[in-house]
């Protein structure tokens, strides 16, 4: 298990590079890579995120760990041969019109790919057309992830979720929201299937709602 740690703990620490050559020298070492995955890398997010809502480390912390696991994932992707990585499904992800902040949508990203999603980023300030017509070009989306994180586009986020909620496709996928003014109040009003505070619970929850369901 000694390569294996070595990966926890460079995903822990954030360290991009050496999660790289921590990897490959896991592998070497005869480490089966779903062992890579699970209880190296993965196993190291659940702590990162353990840590994240203690208040231990914060954002830059966190964002520099998701960084870290991305480069591990993409080192180990080759060996993965049952394909456990890529098969929680695909989402799609944005911060709503109006709004242009892309700090904790990009985290959430991170974490989603780190989770198994391949995610289709739409970055900012997008609108609910092009939520709309994101899904209906990748008809196997699962999963859709809308972020709000002013006051003032919260009206943005309760459009989007509405003309979601009223489109043909609204039975094949599921809505998360999230974002500094979000409740989960709010999404059970707006009709969203589930709400996380941060980014590690966002991951957890996609991969149990669209498992659930059978998507």
């Amino acid at each position: 298990m000694a390569g294996i740690d070595e990966v926890y703990e460079m995903v822990v620490r954030g360290k991009t590079k050496a999660v790289e050559l921590a990897v490959q020298d896991a592998l070497a070492a005869g480490c089966a890579p779903s062992e890579i995955l699970n209880a190296g890398m993965i196993r190291a997010m659940d702590k990162v995120g353990a840590q994240f809502k203690e208040g231990v480390i914060f954002v830059p912390e966190m964002l520099m760990s998701a960084r870290a696991m991305k480069k591990g994932v993409e080192v180990l992707r080759p060996y993965l041969v049952t394909g456990a990585v890529g098969t929680a499904g695909k989402a799609v992800i944005g911060t709503v019109a109006g709004d242009l902040h892309d700090i904790g949508k990009n985290l959430v990203a991170m974490m989603l790919e780190s989770a198994g999603f391949e995610v289709i980023d739409l970055g900012v300030d997008v609108s609910r057309e092009k939520f709309a017509r994101a899904i209906e070009k990748n008809p196997d989306i699962s999963l859709v992830c809308c972020s709000a994180l002013l006051t003032t586009t919260l009206q943005a986020l309760r459009d989007t979720v509405a003309y979601l909620n009223r489109a043909s496709f609204r039975r094949n996928i599921k809505i998360m929201v999230g974002g500094a003014p979000v409740t989960q109040a709010l999404a059970d009003e707006i009709g969203a299937d589930a709400y996380t505070e941060d980014a590690a619970e966002c991951a957890r929850r996609a991969v149990e709602l669209v498992k659930g369901q059978g998507l």
